[in-house]
């Protein structure tokens, strides 16, 4: 056996580790293998039901630490402390199932049961081990069967993908702008965030909503050489149309009812940082003129102020309306347009990246890990392939909605297409009035289909389809499929020999 040391650590709550008792009869209050630090086992339970337990896993080198409630474990255990663990289970589950499913769901670990084996007469018993534990284990213990699964728990937790932010494959570019997606549309913006950060001149993000706009912003100030400084948000459509003026420029001692002192407002406040104009096309026109005039020379007057105050902010706007439509119809200055318009950001929308939807998902579902019903363990293949065929209209913000609703009603192993609310729809059939219609709505699925079962890689979608390369591109454009995404793969396979003509004589 490894070197073995004993000592005793105090949990805040009083409860101690390892209890249990040497085969000589000295009592063992920690248990620490100086060899194998992965072999960390934590007991959850009763104390006087685990010191048996850990008499009997004494001689397969585990390092076991116990403590008696799932409450207590916070006190002492950190996130990587610990690999498997075990649970005790008694008649009384029912008092601190709650508290056993959030501490489950926290920690990356295995988790497998001992209990009587009339317990599993219950049927509220049965399905907390099949939805929640890798394994159970009934007393009387056998040993040697419980460190073969535990063996086997803790090769489930090294095959278990990596915690980073962007899922696995993730590249430093997304963990450096806290993004998520290594999609061609993704890799363009974060080289646009690379050249605007650099300058200080103002910035136009436009994108649908739900598609990251304050994150990018947010990403610029802090690649900024205003790192330092403030960012401060502010969304024009939100605020009541009598409340922006104050809001954005402040307001002087007595300038209305109510103004008991002088107040900088939110430009001011921002002086060394940078500015976030969430929706500010719905900023409206007699405000437009107060910010155009501060976009020009850098000064703030306050209401009911006698004199300019000089702001050193740096704006950044961002918009899900079409500017542009705006000017035109005269629902927005030009001159702001133009002002504001110096650089511009484009934020994708979700179904212009569909490789980037499964690492999304996958990351929205470790980040409310602790809402999910705790037998939950991930997504099926099936709803990984919807979620790539449908056209997310909510983009990100939807994305995370449905995601967060499977994880709490979800009562299998995997979420299914229902949970998520994207089943299969059969009504584009019955909406097909001729043959020609109805073989093309089956043509552009199976099209759809393939890629999404693929990641968007056309030549093992065409090798699954059947057909050439160059006839699955031929259908992606005659079907209207985007092909935003779309991964050519090795770009000479499939292509028909080039004929280089050879010159007369």
């Amino acid at each position: 056996m490894s070197n073995m040391v004993t000592r005793t650590r105090e949990t805040g709550q009083g409860a101690s580790f390892f209890l249990g008792h040497r085969p000589d009869g000295l009592r063992i209050q920690e248990t620490m293998m100086m060899t194998d630090t992965s072999r960390r086992l934590l007991l959850v339970g009763n104390k006087w039901m685990s010191r048996d337990i850990i008499q009997s896993m004494m001689p397969y080198d585990w390092a076991i630490s116990h403590s008696e409630t799932p409450k207590d474990v916070t006190s002492h255990a950190t996130e990587d402390d610990y690999h498997v663990g075990v649970i005790l289970l008694d008649a009384n589950i029912a008092r601190y199932q709650r508290s056993l499913e959030e501490l489950i769901c926290r920690k990356k670990m295995c988790w497998l049961a001992i209990l009587d084996r009339s317990l599993l007469d219950h049927p509220d018993i049965r399905q907390f081990i099949h939805q929640a534990l890798y394994a159970y284990q009934t007393l009387p213990l056998d040993p040697q069967k419980t460190n073969a699964l535990l063996e086997s728990a803790l090769d489930m937790v090294a095959v278990s993908p990596p915690d980073d932010i962007g899922g696995t494959g993730s590249s430093h570019r997304a963990n450096e702008y806290s993004m998520v997606g290594n999609s061609t549309m993704m890799t363009r913006l974060y080289q646009a965030i690379d050249k605007i950060a650099a300058v200080d001149a103002p910035v136009l993000i436009t994108g649908e909503s739900g598609t990251g706009k304050e994150l990018s912003a947010r990403a610029i100030h802090e690649h900024s050489m205003r790192r330092e400084g403030p960012f401060n948000t502010i969304n024009c459509g939100a605020l009541p149309s009598g409340l922006i003026q104050s809001e954005l420029f402040g307001y002087e001692k007595g300038s209305f009812t109510g103004a008991n002192h002088g107040k900088a407002g939110i430009i001011e406040s921002t002086s060394g940082g940078t500015l976030f104009l969430d929706e500010i096309g719905d900023l409206p026109l007699d405000m437009q003129v107060n910010l155009l005039r501060f976009l020009e020379n850098h000064r703030v007057m306050r209401v009911g102020g006698l004199k300019e105050l000089p702001v050193d902010v740096r704006v950044l706007a961002a918009t899900h309306v079409d500017l542009e439509k705006a000017v035109e119809e005269g629902r927005f200055r030009e001159d702001l347009y133009h002002r504001l318009n110096v650089l511009q950001v484009s934020t994708p929308a979700l179904r212009e990246r569909p490789e980037d939807i499964e690492p999304l998902a996958r990351f929205f579902f470790r980040k409310f890990s602790r809402e999910r019903s705790a037998g939950v363990r991930g997504f099926s293949q099936e709803s990984m392939i919807l979620m790539r065929q449908y056209d997310w209209p909510g983009n990100i913000r939807e994305l995370v909605n449905r995601v967060r609703r499977a994880m709490v009603m979800c009562d299998q192993r995997l979420i299914a297409p229902k949970d998520l609310g994207l089943e299969r729809r059969q009504s584009a059939f019955r909406q097909a009035v001729t043959l020609e219609q109805a073989r093309d709505i089956a043509e552009r699925e199976a099209i759809g289909a393939a890629l999404a079962r693929n990641k968007q890689k056309i030549l093992h979608a065409a090798r699954e389809l059947g057909v050439s390369r160059v006839t699955l591109y031929r259908l992606i454009d005659k079907h209207g499929i985007d092909r935003h995404g779309v991964s050519a793969d090795d770009e000479e396979a499939d292509l028909p020999p080039r004929v280089i003509p050879m010159p007369s004589l």
